[in-house]
């Protein structure tokens, strides 16, 4: 192919008009610790210290590059192609410190294979493919994926290689597979994989087959996606005879593997996808998969938290009692003893409590207990389970319609689904939901923690160039790649901002295209001279040798040219440009083919591909909808009346020259575009949005994967101030108030006369000066590790111990207060947002509108709408999807959500995921810096509280639990307690069953000798409040709406110790519950302090059986003694807790032995605490416990609401 020059001379080199500068690259974190730092890197003047830092961090070759090597001489391979290898004994102990390094290895590799693959006529087209492919790198115009950067090149440049890693591909001369023998000489730049999942455990293409092959990707920086509804579900049959563990066992498992894995050893993360269809039986589990893994996160931060301050606690407590022999007695040592209540208030496990004791007695004076925070690196992210992966659900329009019809939505077992297949029937589901229902799930699990995304099944199929091959299945992990299972997609990006000229205001179409055509080139050579993960994926990524070519930084050329995100001329500015790119990427996917010929699978798929072609063409000329073919949905088309002129022209004439060379070459490439997105490669050219999205915000604070953080500021507010009409003197005016001075001169307060003043040497004020433009906040500048614990101890006279604390604040040691550092933090830092800025008018505010609000005061964002309607503008132009987030602010609601998605389906998108702001307790990429701890006095406000139930201190401390369709399932034999009472002349039994950790499940109500509809009114109210409870309904909902209730019967209540009186049985009932679950003894009548074993006489006084009373004696007796029932020394279960016994009795025995003076209680205690041995043996044969009231005999079983003794047969209601 020739290959034109259009940046760079012939015979020049192609930096020679670029000016390369030395620079240091340090990354350090908040508290002013170094990350990482590299001096004299060489980089183009231009360029940003942050694509400095990440070049210099991520992308340089830290080790094994030679100091002198010599060229290999290859047959018909022109010298400046030819490869080097180390000479002979060299010590290869250098690393890349030189931008220019990087661009030749990529662009010279490229240039190799290229012509070994014979897509240059002659030698000097490869030159001049190589000279401006190292131009457009230089000058921030593209950028390919991160796997091209961390190994393409390394063999070719610098002779690096190593041991084959089990990688295949396709020799294009044979045709022939073949397994390669070395790690680098074929490169591995491909950065998205489909790969498939057999329901297999340990052969080829099953389940740990697929860890392995993950593996490969894995480490060479590539993300992974596969669809995981292959895999039976829980308790499916398996052909042993057994049951399946089900699909989210082997789920977590994937994830633990694939979260020990970072790419070369560096910082970047494992990335996978994982996929399942809304029909799998385990669905359910799928979509809420992360919502309690987030659960897990907040409850191990806290937990460790609480344990660590309260067991410290116990044992300083222990040491501070003046008495030596009354130390580690709870007794006897009130500081040990208040300690201990504290720790049990705070659900401290006992073992633990005794074990902080028992290290205090053999001189422990603290413990080393693990904190957790909740920085989404941290320990108890890496703890849980699917934080390796994104999650996505797949729906097709059958299931949308059932949910806009209200409809029924089957879930099959996998085995029947295969055996409905071979018998020709429909399937029989294993269950059947309500559509909505499903998708509340989806929605709500998305508002609260951002996964799953969702992807439109039949729109993707219904885009799909080789259906003769199979289905479209998955995704790569940002769901911008879309095709066949087992393939392969390595992705670049050009930089859109870089062909707008501002002095003109016009877009450089001719550029555009030019570099389209290239960038199209250098994927397909990648193509060529790739390896491959496994033998399926090589073989069909010979086969279809799909692309993915897109762009970054639209918003910030709309923003330059004074054009909102969220406008109609925004929407078809990204119509056009995207057309452009996808239109001019199939023409030279064209031309590529009539040199070297089409895809192999291209014929058989031909009809379907000329279909979608002709498709993606319709949408440029906004054709009626009914000229669309095979479409369920139509695509939303360029607007000519809000377009450019010359933009609309050049989309439609490269869709009509995309349609002709295809009808007549044939195309090389099965895809050619997919919109990523380039979070990394969109830093290292500058951008200041990524992919199709707005800016996040004008300022960003960026947290990188192996710790540091980026301050990072939009650039295009001086052009777009411009644009817009203002003056120099404004523009800096506003530029200073959103991103502020970078200096101390002229700040208030805080400056170098109040700095010197307080002992600052000129020497340290440097220091800090050299930080100010880089730091998010002002206190970043000013810690120990920017300017060292000597000066901090010697030059300003700061204790060491007071350095070493950990909520050590320098400028508050230094007696600055918190207003005057935010007044001086926001004049060096700015305010980071253009609302109240000084001369912006207010129309233009809508320009400068980002993804969230920015900055601390910032109040303006863009709507859920306004991205969903970009994506739609660019979708029909894209031959996978986009990869784009749809931001949310945190007030977003449920409803927000469900309309985001359907909105989606409506207009075409292929995938869609949102990201609420703060629905994850850790977020990498912020709008602010992390705020500090907020400490409040709340002692007035909690004695406020206390006098004022429905104070909102008081309510705020409710949990409130949002419904999740998951009934949460009680064990089959289960704890719990009976508890009888009489309310006038009604008697009243209240029965409950209790999950493994004592919270409680279920209710049982009897109505002793009522009629039939009443109990069975009361049976039917306990069952519903039963599932209430097991669906996550809080107790303290039902609490709060039925007591003090009021209906007959009511008045006295006899045989409860706590409750007196009440209002109806309804009122009783969760009385009892609340004052039993929740310790709501504000709802008793008898306080706990009044029903200690020292209070009342308890000695049981009564037999315990009533088989020989009447029923009067019996009432009677229960009047008179009903306080020293022996059930009312000790519960059968824990969560009696107004009877429990007090903190110091259960950690004041020491093994059994006991002092004298506590032997009488502590004998009746024991008593108390162990039943007749009939009544256990009776209760561990299945029956209640208690005996007829005809035989007296302890075989009465549950029948209904009522029970039936096995000995005689009669019963006790119903009567």
């Amino acid at each position: 192919m020739r290959i034109n020059r259009n940046f760079t001379v012939e015979g020049m080199d192609p930096f020679a008009s670029i000016k390369f500068v030395p620079r240091t690259s340090k990354i350090v974190n908040p508290d002013g610790k170094s990350v990482f730092e590299m001096k004299d890197v060489m980089v183009p003047e231009k360029w940003s210290q942050v694509a400095t830092d990440i070049l210099a961090q991520k992308y340089f070759r830290k080790a094994g590059l030679p100091r002198n090597a010599s060229k290999v001489h290859e047959e018909g391979v022109p010298e400046f192609l030819q490869r080097s290898i180390p000479a002979d004994g060299d010590t290869r102990d250098l690393y890349e410190t030189d931008s220019r390094q990087v661009f030749r290895r990529l662009a010279g590799c490229w240039a190799y294979w290229g012509w070994k693959g014979g897509y240059f006529s002659t030698p000097q087209d490869a030159q001049s493919f190589h000279d401006e492919i190292c131009f457009m790198l230089a000058n921030q115009m593209a950028a390919p994926n991160s796997p091209q950067w961390f190994n393409t090149g390394l063999h070719w440049a610098y002779g690096i290689d190593g041991p084959a890693q089990g990688h295949y591909r396709v020799d294009p001369t044979s045709g022939n597979m073949v397994r390669s023998t070395s790690a680098y000489e074929h490169p591995a730049p491909h950065a998205c994989f489909i790969q498939s999942i057999e329901d297999d455990l340990v052969n080829e293409g099953g389940i740990m087959d697929l860890w392995v092959r993950e593996a490969r990707i894995f480490k060479y920086g590539s993300g992974t996606g596969s669809n995981f509804s292959n895999l039976r579900g829980e308790a499916e049959p398996l052909s042993g005879g057994g049951r399946s563990s089900g699909l989210m066992s082997f789920l977590r498992i994937g994830d633990r593997a694939a979260g020990a894995i970072k790419s070369g050893g560096t910082t970047r993360r494992a990335a996978k996808m994982v996929v399942l269809d809304l029909d799998h039986p385990d669905i359910q589990d799928f979509i809420n998969w992360k919502v309690v893994e987030e659960q897990k996160v907040a409850s191990l931060v806290v937990g460790s938290k609480l344990l660590s301050r309260e067991l410290n606690a116990i044992i300083k407590a222990c040491h501070a009692w003046p008495k030596m022999v009354e130390r580690f007695d709870v007794k006897k040592n009130q500081t040990l003893r208040k300690a201990v209540l504290n720790a049990t208030k705070f659900l401290i496990p006992a073992n633990y409590i005794e074990r902080s004791v028992q290290l205090a007695k053999l001189g422990a004076t603290a413990i080393a207990f693990d904190e957790y925070d909740t920085d989404w690196n941290s320990k108890a992210y890496a703890t849980v389970s699917g934080q390796n992966s994104n999650n996505s659900v797949r729906i097709d329009n059958k299931f949308m319609q059932a949910v806009i019809n209200n409809g029924d939505w089957p879930l099959y077992f996998r085995t029947e689904k295969e055996k409905a297949l071979k018998a020709g029937r429909d399937p029989k589901p294993c269950e059947t939901l309500k559509a909505v229902d499903l998708y509340d799930q989806i929605c709500n699990a998305a508002w609260m923690c951002a996964d799953p995304g969702v992807q439109f099944d039949t729109t993707i199929n219904e885009w799909h160039t080789c259906p003769a091959d199979g289905r479209i299945n998955a995704s790569n992990p940002c769901s911008e790649y879309m095709f066949l299972d087992d393939t392969a997609c390595n992705l670049a990006s050009l930089n859109m901002i870089k062909f707008y000229d501002n002095a003109t205001g016009m877009f450089d179409v001719e550029s555009y295209k030019h570099g389209c055509y290239l960038w199209t080139l250098v994927l397909e050579i990648s193509v060529y001279m790739a390896q491959f993960p496994s033998i399926p994926v090589a073989q069909k990524s010979y086969d279809f040798r799909t692309l993915g070519l897109g762009y970054a930084n639209l918003g910030t050329l709309l923003m330059v040219q004074g054009i909102p995100y969220d406008s109609p001329e925004g929407r078809a500015w990204c119509g056009a440009l995207s057309a452009i790119l996808h239109n001019a990427a199939y023409v030279m996917s064209a031309r590529i083919a009539s040199e070297v010929g089409a895809f192999s699978r291209y014929e058989a798929n031909k009809q379907a591909m000329l279909r979608v072609i002709r498709n993606h063409r319709r949408a440029a000329f906004k054709t009626n909808a009914a000229e669309y073919e095979g479409l369920t949905i139509t695509p939303v088309e360029i607007d000519p009346s809000k377009c450019p002129g010359y933009l609309l022209d050049a989309a439609r004439n490269e869709a009509d020259l995309m349609l002709s060379l295809g009808e007549k070459h044939g195309f090389r490439n099965a895809q050619v575009t997919c919109i990523a997105p380039t979070g990394t490669i969109g830093l290292v050219m500058d951008c200041d949005t990524t992919g199709v999205e707005p800016d996040f915000s004008l300022v960003k604070f960026k947290k990188l994967a192996g710790g540091g953080y980026f301050k990072i500021i939009n650039s295009s507010m001086p052009p777009s101030l411009q644009r817009l009409g203002y003056n120099q003197s404004q523009i800096e005016d506003i530029v200073r108030y959103c991103k502020g001075a970078g200096t101390l001169k002229g700040c208030p307060h805080i400056n170098v006369e109040s700095l010197t003043a307080k002992g600052f040497t000129p020497e340290l004020i440097q220091k800090i000066e050299t930080q100010l433009p880089s730091v998010f906040e002002l206190g970043f500048a000013f810690n120990r590790w920017s300017l060292g614990d000597e000066a901090l101890e010697k030059t300003l006279s700061i204790p060491k111990e007071r350095i070493e604390a950990p909520t050590f604040d320098l400028l508050n040691a230094l007696g600055f207060s918190k207003q005057q550092v935010q007044e001086a933090s926001e004049f060096v830092c700015g305010t980071m947002t253009i609302e109240g800025a000084p001369h912006l008018r207010e129309e233009h505010y809508a320009v400068f509108d980002c993804a969230n609000r920015c900055g601390k005061n910032g109040k303006r964002f863009l709507s859920a709408e306004a991205h969903i309607f970009m994506m739609a503008a660019a979708q029909p132009f894209v031959s996978g999807a986009i990869s784009k987030t749809i931001n949310m602010p945190h007030s977003a609601t449920f409803e927000d959500v469900k309309n985001a998605y359907m909105m989606s389906w409506k207009l075409m998108i292929k995938a869609n995921a949102l990201y609420r702001d703060g629905s994850k307790l850790s977020q990498p990429l912020n709008s602010v810096a992390d705020a500090e701890d907020i400490n409040v006095d709340s002692s007035d406000d909690e004695a406020k509280a206390d006098e004022n139930p429905n104070s909102p201190v008081r309510l705020a401390q409710k949990v409130v639990y949002r419904y999740i369709a998951n009934r949460r399932r009680l064990p089959d034999r289960r704890a719990g307690y009976t508890q009888k009472a009489r309310i006038g002349n009604h008697k009243i039994y209240v029965r409950t069953g209790e999950y493994d950790d004592n919270s409680l499940g279920e209710i049982f109500i009897d109505m002793h000798k009522e009629g039939a509809a009443f109990r069975s009114m009361t049976n039917c109210f306990a069952i519903a409040v039963s599932l209430g409870l097991q669906h996550g309904v809080p107790l303290e909902e039902y609490v709060d709406a039925f007591v003090f209730t009021r209906f007959e019967p009511n008045g006295p209540v006899q045989g409860n110790p706590h409750i007196k009186m009440t209002t109806s049985v309804i009122d009783y009932i969760f009385r009892e519950l609340a004052i039993t679950y929740l310790g709501r003894h504000d709802l008793a009548h008898v306080q706990p302090e009044d029903l200690r074993a020292d209070a009342i006489d308890r000695t049981p006084a009564t037999p315990d059986y009533e088989a020989d009373l009447s029923d009067e004696e019996a009432d009677e007796r229960d009047e008179k003694s009903i306080a020293r029932q022996k059930a009312f020394f000790i519960p059968r279960t824990e969560n009696l807790r107004p009877m429990k016994g007090s903190s110091e009795q259960r950690y004041s025995s020491t093994n059994g032995n006991h002092t004298s003076a506590s032997h009488e209680e502590s004998h009746s205690v024991s008593l108390a605490a162990k039943p007749d041995d009939r009544i256990r043996v009776a209760r561990l044969k299945g029956y209640e416990g208690d005996p007829c009231n005809e035989c007296g005999q302890l075989t009465l079983i549950r029948s209904g609401a009522c029970c039936k003794c096995d000995t005689c047969g009669g019963t006790t209601g119903c009567g």
